[in-house]
C-alpha cells in the first residue's frame, strides 16, 4: 500500500487520508467532553468506559462504511451512499446535513475553543476574533491545491499525536499527587453503565468520535479507494480510541474532578496541575494548535459534500466548480461562510448537542444500508466486506438508537432543531425537482 504524498494532484494519498480521519476525531470533543460528563459521572471507570464504548460503536460504523465506500466509490459520504441505496432526496436531506452539521458546525466548534484555549493564556485575545481568523487561514489553504492542502493536513496531524502523546507520557512522570480515583470497577458503577445518564454523557463522546467516516467524502479522490478506504477507516478509528482513553485517563489523574467540572478548557485546567502557572500557559497555545488540524480536515473533506450535490442538481451547480487543480473552491468558502456565522451566532453546547443528533439519524440511515444494499444488490461486487458481519453495523444501530433515544427525552428541544431541519430539507428537495422538471 503507498502512502506517498500527493505530489502530482492526481488525487489524495492514503497517509493524507488517514491523517484527515484521524484529524477529524481528535479535536474539540476530547478537549471539552469531560467537563460536562463530570456533572453527572463521578465514576473513573465509568468516565473511562465511555471512550471505549464510544470507541466501539466508531469502530463498527467505520467497518461498515468501508463495504459502502469501497463497493460505491464516489465522493460525498453519506449523500452518495443514501441516493444509491434510497432515494435521492434521501440522500440530499443526509448531504445537506453533511454540509452544515457534519462540518461546518464542527469546523465552527473547534475553531471555538481554539480561540478558549489562547484567551485562556492571552487574555486581552478575543476568543471569537481568533477563531474568525483561524477558518479564513485555513479556507485560504484548502481552496488552492490537492498538494498544500495534504501537506497541510499531514503535517498538522502528525504534530498533534506527537504533542498529544507528550502530554500523557507528562502527566504520568510530572503529577506529584495522582487523584484518588478507582479506574477498575466499583459498586454502583454497573447499574450507572446502563443508565439514560450513561446515554447522554455519550452524546459529548459520540461527538467527539464524529469523523470515523470522514475518508468517504474523499473517495472519488483518493488513490486506489477500494484498497485504500477499509483500512484507513478502520486504523484510524483504532488509534483514536486509544488515544482517548489515555488522554482521559491522563485528564482524571492529574486533576481534582471538582476543578474541571463544567469547563470548556478541561485541557488547560489539567496543565495547571501537571506543569504549574507558566507551564500551563505553555500547554494553553499548545493544546490550540492540536484544534488547529480538526479545523483543517473539517475544511478539506466537507465541501466535497456540497461538490458531489452540485453535480446532481442544476440549481447548485455553482458548487461543483472546480479551479485547475480540481478544487472545489467555491464549496470550499461556502462551507466556511456557514462556520463563520456558527461561531458569531450559537452557543458552544448547543451547538454540540444539536449536531450530535442530526449527525446520529444520519449515520443510522447509512449503516442500516449496509443490509439494504446487500439484501437489493446482492451481485454488487464488495471489494471490503464487513469483518464479523452481521455484528458491527447490529452494534452500532443498537448502541446509536439507544443514546438518540435518551438525547431525544433529555433535549427535547435540540433533538426537535434536528428534526425540523431534515423536513426542511426534504422540502428543499421537492422543490429542486419540481424548478429541475419545469426547467
Amino acid at each position: 500500500m503507498s502512502v506517498s504524498s500527493d505530489s502530482n494532484d492526481s488525487g489524495f494519498s492514503a497517509a493524507t487520508v488517514l491523517s484527515v480521519v484521524v484529524a477529524n476525531m481528535i479535536g474539540t470533543g476530547v478537549f471539552t467532553s469531560l467537563g460536562f460528563q463530570l456533572l453527572d459521572i463521578q465514576s473513573g471507570f465509568v468516565l473511562l468506559m465511555l471512550w471505549v464504548v464510544g470507541g466501539l460503536i466508531a469502530v463498527c460504523g467505520a467497518l461498515s462504511y468501508a463495504e459502502l465506500g469501497a463497493a460505491l466509490p464516489r465522493s460525498g459520504g453519506e449523500f452518495n451512499f443514501l441516493s444509491r441505496i434510497y432515494h435521492p432526496g434521501v440522500g440530499f436531506v443526509s448531504g445537506a446535513l453533511s454540509a452544515t452539521i457534519g462540518f461546518a458546525a464542527p469546523t465552527a466548534l473547534a475553531a471555538m475553543t481554539f480561540g478558549a484555549y489562547l484567551n485562556s493564556v492571552v487574555g486581552w485575545l478575543d476568543r471569537s476574533v481568533a477563531a474568525l481568523v483561524l477558518i479564513v487561514l485555513l479556507t485560504g489553504a484548502h481552496a488552492v491545491n490537492r498538494r498544500s492542502s495534504g501537506a497541510v493536513q499531514r503535517w498538522f496531524t502528525g504534530v498533534k499525536i506527537l504533542l498529544i502523546v507528550g502530554f500523557c507520557v507528562a502527566g504520568l512522570l510530572l503529577t506529584e499527587r495522582p487523584q484518588p480515583l478507582a479506574f477498575l470497577p466499583v459498586a454502583g458503577d454497573g447499574v450507572l453503565l446502563t443508565s439514560g445518564v450513561f446515554a447522554v454523557a455519550l452524546i459529548y463522546v459520540n461527538y467527539a468520535y464524529t469523523g470515523w467516516n470522514a475518508g468517504t467524502y474523499l473517495s472519488g479522490e483518493v488513490q486506489n479507494p477500494q484498497r485504500t478506504l477499509p483500512w484507513v477507516l478502520a486504523a484510524g478509528t483504532a488509534i483514536v480510541m486509544a488515544v482517548y482513553v489515555a488522554l482521559n485517563y491522563t485528564f482524571l489523574r492529574a486533576a481534582p474532578m471538582a476543578d474541571m467540572e463544567g469547563k470548556l478548557e478541561v485541557g488547560y485546567v489539567v496543565a495547571q496541575h501537571i506543569f504549574g502557572a507558566q507551564g500551563a500557559a505553555i500547554m494553553g497555545i499548545v493544546l490550540a494548535l492540536l484544534l488547529v488540524s480538526t479545523a483543517s480536515s473539517m475544511i478539506l473533506a466537507g465541501p466535497r459534500v456540497l461538490q458531489v450535490m452540485g453535480e446532481d442538481f442544476g440549481a447548485l451547480r455553482v458548487l461543483a466548480r472546480t479551479n485547475r487543480y480540481g478544487i472545489p473552491v467555491n464549496a470550499v468558502v461556502c462551507q466556511s461562510v456557514i462556520s463563520v456565522l456558527l461561531v458569531l451566532t450559537a452557543s458552544f453546547e448547543s451547538v454540540l448537542v444539536f449536531a450530535t443528533f442530526t449527525l446520529g439519524m444520519s449515520s443510522l440511515a447509512t449503516v442500516a444500508g449496509v443490509f439494504v444494499l446487500r439484501w437489493r444488490e446482492p451481485g454488487l461486487m464488495r471489494p471490503y466486506r464487513v469483518t464479523a458481519y452481521p455484528l458491527p453495523p447490529l452494534i452500532f444501530l443498537a448502541l446509536t438508537a439507544w443514546t438518540l433515544l435518551y438525547l431525544a427525552m433529555e433535549r427535547p428541544l435540540e433533538a426537535g432543531l434536528g428534526a425540523g431541519l431534515i423536513v426542511m430539507g426534504a422540502a428543499v428537495y421537492f422543490l429542486l425537482v419540481r424548478v429541475r422538471r419545469e426547467g
